[in-house]
């Protein structure tokens, strides 16, 4: 079940209390970490749990009750300082599906027929030592379309934080695979070997499109990851994960929105119930809010969720989705009702610009996206209610942060329209981002966000080219909305000349970049 529709016609509300009953059980310590509920093990008080709708907590015991219908998905909203039993492949077991007749009948397999509930639905959580400062790892679009693809992600970005340290866990930001849910388990299998305890959330590559209604587009991502909309915390960080793809369409029944159902609505409301103003509320999901005049997702939905954001004074979003890296900040302009901003951050992809490009030298695609932001992933790291963000390039230095495009030979005529431009991938409309020739003086660069010309050169490469490259050729230029130019100075000596650029992001990190360019002929 994708979304309860809620609110229903009369006759379905009847019919849907005729087939309603009551779910219970216990949140309990999970003291030797079994994943079973021992006659010692006492129960933890004031736990959150959800149907997907209501949103109650746990009794002095750890006892809860929800009630549910034929269609629903229980889970325990994980409190700081305990985690979540995981499974073999490190997905943390937060849920229980409730479908007694199982999924409906679609082309990829769905949730088989659970049968009626059990006396009790438990749930362990096991005490741990939460910091309020930790790391979480995000990967934006594996979205692989074959086992080709699922090794270009394994090689190409797995393998390099395979086993990392100090990462409390990870998630992926919808579009796992690519429009195919039997590379479910291939992907869960190369996601696995990170080593660290691993969320999901669905994309618009991830459904049952043969579903000719939204709340069942998502019966065989349930089957391999449970719940698609889903709470937890860690430190003083709250964190809801959300599907905001309506499939079909309801304004033409063909492709997909963005947006939220009532009750999924009702859940965020509800959920938010219980968490204190003072925590930083962390929103994920795939397709990114978009300013109102982007016809990308459903206003009055972000509108709502707005209003119920209203009260809590730290917030972050986060998306994928368009294969490109954006900082957007929602005013009261756009509907957001506070006075400091709201940042959603769209990141770029680890899939880059769908495994497209020349080959390097390890045989994988250099995929970098259509805005010249090079494939890769995101470390988000948390200080109490506080974050920054970081993006790393896969395959580069951790310091590779800006991209340098520069002519290679310029005439020292008057009037030339040399100009050096700027790259900074995690930059935004206001950053600082200067440069400076020969040790000379800083200078501001201007904020330019059109084609970067690094992703241009590289397209036009295949268009130009007389001989067959490898890989395929990648999609053509967008807008990069994180790109600067400065004019280059023509009455320079003849010869080689330094450039050099720094940037200063939201956070008060630095960053530095170099090329060069040559001087040649009479003035």
């Amino acid at each position: 079940m994708k979304k309860l529709l809620w609110p229903v016609g009369m006759l379905l509300i009847a019919a849907s209390v005729s087939a309603q009953t009551t779910a219970k059980g216990f949140i309990y310590n999970d003291a030797n970490g079994n994943g079973k509920k021992d006659r010692s093990e006492k129960g933890i008080a004031n736990v959150a749990v959800t149907n997907g709708h209501d949103v109650v907590t746990t009794d002095a015991n750890g006892a809860y009750a929800l009630t549910v219908g034929t269609d629903n998905i229980i889970s325990v909203i994980k409190p700081a300082g305990y985690k979540i039993n995981t499974n073999p492949n490190n997905q943390p077991v937060f849920y229980y599906i409730h479908k007694p007749q199982g999924s409906p009948k679609l082309k990829h397999t769905g949730v088989a027929p659970t049968g009626n509930l059990p006396k009790e639905i438990n749930f362990g959580l096991v005490q741990q030592t939460e910091p309020d400062n930790f790391t979480a790892l995000l990967f934006g679009d594996p979205q692989a379309y074959n086992m080709d693809e699922i090794d270009y992600f394994t090689r190409g970005v797995v393998a390099e934080v395979q086993g990392i340290k100090n990462v409390a866990f990870g998630l992926s930001m919808g579009d796992l695979v690519g429009n195919d849910p039997t590379l479910f388990n291939p992907y869960i299998q190369a996601v696995k070997k990170v080593g660290i305890p691993w969320y999901n959330l669905i994309g618009n590559h991830d459904l049952n499109f043969d579903a000719t209604d939204d709340t069942y587009s998502d019966e065989s991502y349930e089957a391999s990851f449970g719940s698609a909309n889903y709470a937890f915390n860690y430190g003083k960080t709250h964190f809801i994960v959300l599907d905001d793809v309506i499939y079909p369409d309801p304004r033409d029944n063909e492709g997909y929105w963005g947006g939220f159902s009532q009750s999924q609505l009702a859940f965020i409301e509800n959920d938010l119930k219980q968490v204190p103003k003072d925590r930083l509320i962390v929103l994920a999901m795939h397709i990114p809010l978009s300013e109102p005049w982007d016809d990308a997702f459903r206003d009055e939905d972000r509108t709502r969720l707005f209003e119920i954001l209203k009260d809590f004074p730290y917030t972050l979003s986060l998306s994928a989705h368009t294969h490109l890296q954006k900082q957007d900040f929602f005013t009261r302009k756009e509907g957001w009702q506070q006075d400091t901003p709201h940042h959603h951050y769209n990141m770029g992809t680890t899939s880059g610009d769908w495994y497209s490009g020349q080959l390097n030298e390890q045989g994988i695609p250099v995929s970098t996206m259509r805005d010249g932001t090079p494939k890769g992933y995101a470390f988000i790291h948390f200080t109490g209610n506080t974050y920054k963000v970081d993006y790393k390039v896969a395959g580069k230095p951790k310091d590779y942060q800006i991209e340098v495009f520069a002519p290679k030979l310029v005439s020292r005529v008057k009037k030339n329209k040399a100009f050096v431009y700027a790259n900074f991938f995690m930059g935004r409309e206001g950053d600082k981002v200067q440069y400076r020739i020969d040790g000379g003086e800083w200078k501001d660069m201007d904020y330019n966000p059109k084609h970067d010309p690094t992703y241009t050169e590289t397209i036009m490469e295949w268009d130009t080219t007389e001989k067959i490259l490898s890989g395929r050729r990648g999609n053509d230029p967008e807008d990069c909305m994180h790109l600067w130019k400065g004019k280059l100075p023509h009455n320079l000596a003849e010869g080689n000349h330094k450039i050099e650029i720094k940037a200063t992001d939201m956070y008060g990190n630095t960053y530095s970049a170099a090329s060069s360019y040559k001087l040649a002929g009479k003035e």
